[in-house]
């Protein structure tokens, strides 16, 4: 019998397979996936803190759910990702407004994907949090990225979470994204305690459109 099939960093192959097809089964409510295996949803933060806090060039892509003020909840979700993005600190790199604008609509913005393997080679990124991305996007991006580059991904999504990521933690709130930046914090304090905290990166380019 063949070993269970891991969601690992790439480059993995021209086109990935997915990651349902390989077995991977999504998480139930209270739990998460760390690369296709089922963990206590606290497991699954600590470790994207860990993830985050030891990249060399992090970088947070945030999607239409936490870029617009649709609702109290996108308000409270974007407040928290700003913590999170200084806590860290990482680079905030807007998805492209995908949204279909009708009754023109644009295919390489809107139909097409959003080519997130070219940003993560330019910008030199090596660990990316997905927030506030539609499903049907971030599924694209996430095995484009698997495919083609040796990145670390996390996926915060508010449904059942993506299992094309590295790590995903399902059922999004503002206070679990506040939970993962105290747990970047918590992680800061005890490196520092054992001498071995990192010098701080710049956020460079932090709150600004990159391609």
């Amino acid at each position: 019998m063949s070993d269970p099939y891991r969601v690992l960093p790439g480059p993995e192959a021209y086109l990935p397979p997915a990651a349902a097809m390989m077995g991977v089964i999504q998480a139930e409510p209270g739990q998460a996936l760390v690369e296709g295996e089922i963990v206590p949803e606290q497991t699954a933060i600590d470790t994207a803190a860990r993830k985050l806090l030891g990249a060399k060039m992090p970088a947070i892509f945030p999607g239409p759910l936490v870029l617009w003020k649709w609702s109290e909840q996108a308000s409270a979700e974007a407040k928290a990702v700003k913590i999170l993005s200084e806590a860290i600190p990482a680079r905030m790199i807007p998805m492209a407004d995908y949204r279909p604008k009708y009754p023109r609509v644009n295919p390489e913005v809107e139909i097409n994907p959003n080519h997130p393997n070219l940003t993560i080679w330019h910008n030199k990124i090596d660990v990316c949090l997905f927030v506030g991305i539609h499903c049907h996007q971030s599924n694209i991006a996430l095995k484009m990225i698997r495919g083609g580059t040796s990145c670390y991904t996390i996926a915060l999504c508010t449904f059942s979470g993506d299992d094309e990521a590295n790590i995903t933690i399902r059922d999004l709130t503002a206070r679990k994204i506040l939970a993962l930046a105290e747990a970047v914090a918590r992680l800061k304090k005890e490196q520092a305690g054992n001498g071995h905290e990192k010098s701080q990166r710049p956020a460079k380019g932090a709150g600004k459109k990159s391609h």
